[in-house]
């Protein structure tokens, strides 16, 4: 079981609308947390990766920190 997908992003990120794009073309639930509105969010992200770059990707107990260039590892995790 992969668990729950957790995307943490801002509007204005490509990279992080690539992402859920991706997401909701395979049909996999994601849930959006977006920094920009809520800085909690962004704290959770440097909490998990000691950064603050978005997209911050969580899938179960893995933390990817961008999205295009762990895209296949990701593909693996959720196929």
């Amino acid at each position: 079981m992969r668990g729950p997908i957790k995307i943490y992003s801002i509007p204005t990120c490509s990279d992080c609308n690539y992402a859920k794009r991706y997401f909701k073309e395979h049909k996999i639930a994601y849930t959006d947390y977006d920094c920009e509105e809520n800085v909690k969010y962004a704290e959770e992200v440097w909490n998990l990766t000691g950064k603050q770059i978005v997209p911050t990707i969580v899938i179960g107990d893995k933390v990817f920190v961008g999205f295009a260039e762990n895209l296949s590892e990701i593909s693996e995790l959720i196929n």
